[in-house]
């Protein structure tokens, strides 16, 4: 697969995962109780947390095709 087919298929995923992603963590927080602590650790971690599932997407991304 080409490149360019490559990241255009990354690019939607992540979109995708995104959107998901935000989605859960709104209605993660919703269940945790109400506190200036519970967000002070909550969101940090949920800020930092969504990188690392797209780590093995963006590798595939960029990964020069097999020599024909």
């Amino acid at each position: 697969m080409p490149v360019r087919v490559r990241r255009l298929v990354a690019m939607i995923g992540i979109i995708a995962f995104l959107a998901f992603y935000i989605w859960a963590v709104l209605a993660i927080h919703a269940l945790l109780p109400r506190s200036f602590w519970t967000d002070l650790i909550f969101y940090p971690i949920a800020g930092i947390a969504w990188g690392i599932p797209l780590f093995p997407l963006l590798k595939w991304a960029e990964q020069e095709p097999p020599p024909r």
